[in-house]
């Protein structure tokens, strides 16, 4: 009988246990939806204000006061009036002959980074050709600033290779590129873009590779300035 007794004990102990565990849970179930309901919504404020920095631009290049306005393309440019000077970019190109940017002023010049290792430059290199000749005798220039080849025989063959027949500088360790002000380029953003006005000022710039369409689309407001 004793046992018989203690028996019933000790199941309504165990379902004392349960019935407050379910208690438990149900109490914790509005809690952990409010909770997940408040990241969600934090989540959805900070994709936010991604958004509104992508769409801005300006910094993208690293930081610094450039003056750039962002498109949805990713076309970064500055308008007139608010443009950086470009900085002395000046030496060797790539056939051994010296280079000044700066006797081309006068003229939109086109600056591109590029490297013989880099994929996505190999796939814009064949509208930077063609581009370039389509333009050749309007007063535009196309220069090349090659960089992190560790010799120039890779770099001369790529150009072979793409038809491009403007010169480069030779910039294997990338100290041209660091003379720019900061915020202007990204030295990891190979290839880049930049197009300076007739006054020698940054007009326009990309931190990605280019099709031949968002190249002209670059290009072509600059060549209209006058």
């Amino acid at each position: 009988m004793s046992a018989a007794c203690r028996a019933p004990q000790r199941s309504n102990r165990a379902t004392g246990v349960r019935d407050a565990g379910v208690r438990d849970t149900r109490e914790r179930a509005p809690r952990a939806r409010a909770r997940r309901r408040a990241a969600l919504t934090a989540g959805a404020a900070v994709a936010a204000l991604l958004l509104t920095a992508c769409g801005s631009g300006g910094t993208s290049g690293g930081g610094g006061n450039t003056n750039f306005v962002t498109g949805t393309d990713g076309i970064a440019t500055a308008a007139k009036g608010e443009r950086a000077a470009a900085p002395d970019l000046s030496g060797k190109t790539l056939e051994g002959e010296h280079l000044d940017v700066a006797d081309f002023q006068g003229k939109v010049v086109v600056l591109n980074m590029w490297g013989s290792w880099c994929n996505p430059c190999r796939a814009e290199a064949k509208y930077f050709a063609k581009v370039s000749e389509d333009y050749a005798g309007q007063d535009v220039q196309f220069v090349g600033i090659n960089t992190r080849d560790s010799s120039t025989g890779s770099a001369l063959a790529f150009e072979k290779d793409f038809g491009i027949t403007y010169p480069s500088l030779y910039d294997p360790t990338g100290k041209l590129m660091l003379r720019f002000e900061k915020g202007t380029l990204h030295p990891q953003a190979i290839p880049s873009t930049l197009i300076l006005d007739r006054d020698g000022k940054i007009a326009a710039r990309s931190l990605t590779a280019l099709s031949e369409e968002r190249l002209l689309k670059m290009l072509e407001p600059v060549v209209a300035e006058k």
